[in-house]
């Protein structure tokens, strides 16, 4: 953020957002504290402290609230620095965390040096619409994978066992197979998947036509096969303006897919990945990654890519890295794709090694 300075001439304000009530810290620009309050977590009751009053620097943490909240502070005028608690140990890692604290150190960070709260940008309210339709498909997903597992265990704890199928087949499938004795109790769970992987269906559909109207940019990402319309939407809406990267190499970080690091002199350990950034892309980022590694998946450098860590590697452990690290190089192309607008090239590497 480019108005991020040391020193401000604005009143600060730390807010610690609560599901319901808020705690804010108002302070001068020199950090004496003028106000100390609660306000409820809705427009009218943030309105009575914030709307209509002299603009000034308002800290505040990431989370369920965060996105509309600073929209709407930002709309009013205001200069609001969203931290990154998982990077603000004071804030994380503090031993006396509560409401009250949070907002005083948040205002803190703010009047003194506000890149200290590793600030984020959160997406448009519209793009926050869009990608609520991934949630609920995902959502939608994981209740199905529930009730088709409880089926199974259920049959199976009876000596039987329902027939293998995809979950799109399993309500059809099944229903034959379920042992007179569990009718009752398996045929109301078998309607609910049937009726849950319509839903699903109609998600595809929304999912579709987004693609189609609103992001035609995912459609350069789906060349790389193994990657779809849920990835490829959703890996668009997580980065937003690619632009906004300084290099590919870092977008893996930026999705949490690179090692931990807690080097100290001479030691060096090996450590599993941050895991920082987006949850829900970086699991569909590894799921790509299998099928890419998959028997299905194309000869291209991604997979040769992978297979050389494999062979290479030791360790029980040696293929779930390999997972990761093709998950990881598979962010970088997907963003060097979106900023360049190439067409994708699966044996790139091949024919330049070759020549080499």
């Amino acid at each position: 953020m480019e108005n991020l300075s040391s020193t401000t001439t604005k009143r600060v304000c730390g807010l610690d957002l609560g599901d319901k009530v808020s705690r804010l810290y108002l302070c001068t620009p020199m950090g004496e504290v003028e106000l100390q309050a609660n306000a409820k977590t809705t427009e009218p009751g943030l309105g009575k402290f914030f709307h209509g009053v002299e603009p000034m620097r308002i800290a505040l943490e990431t989370g369920t609230h965060s996105p509309w909240v600073s929209r709407l502070l930002s709309g009013w005028g205001h200069e609001v620095i969203v931290a990154n608690p998982y990077k603000v140990r004071l804030i994380g890692n503090s031993r006396r965390k509560n409401d009250r604290v949070d907002a005083l150190t948040l205002a803190d960070l703010a009047s003194v040096r506000p890149r200290l709260l590793s600030p984020i940008e959160h997406i448009s309210a519209e793009a926050q619409a869009d990608r609520g339709v991934l949630r609920g498909r995902d959502a939608l997903v994981r209740a199905r994978a529930g009730l088709i597992s409880s089926a199974r265990g259920l049959v199976k704890a009876m000596g039987a066992r329902l027939p293998s199928s995809s979950a799109e087949a399993f309500a059809k499938k099944a229903a034959a197979a379920v042992p007179a004795a569990l009718v009752p109790t398996i045929m109301p769970m078998l309607e609910v998947i049937s009726q849950l992987t319509v839903q699903i269906r109609g998600f595809d559909r929304q999912i579709a036509e987004l693609i189609d109207k609103r992001y035609a940019q995912a459609k350069k990402l789906m060349q790389i096969k193994g990657v779809g319309p849920i990835t490829s939407l959703a890996y668009v809406l997580a980065v937003g303006d690619p632009k906004r990267f300084a290099r590919s190499r870092v977008v893996g970080a930026y999705f949490g897919l690179v090692p931990a690091q807690r080097s100290s002199g001479d030691s060096n350990p090996q450590l599993r990945i941050s895991k920082q950034g987006d949850p829900f892309v970086r699991r569909l980022l590894v799921q790509c990654a299998h099928y890419i590694l998959g028997p299905y998946g194309d000869d291209c450098d991604l997979k040769r890519y992978g297979q050389r860590i494999v062979t290479t590697g030791g360790g029980k452990n040696v293929k779930k890295r390999a997972t990761v690290a093709v998950a990881r190089k598979l962010a970088v192309l997907l963003h060097r794709l979106l900023v360049s607008g190439q067409t994708y090239e699966p044996l790139r590497q091949g024919p330049l090694q070759a020549a080499a």
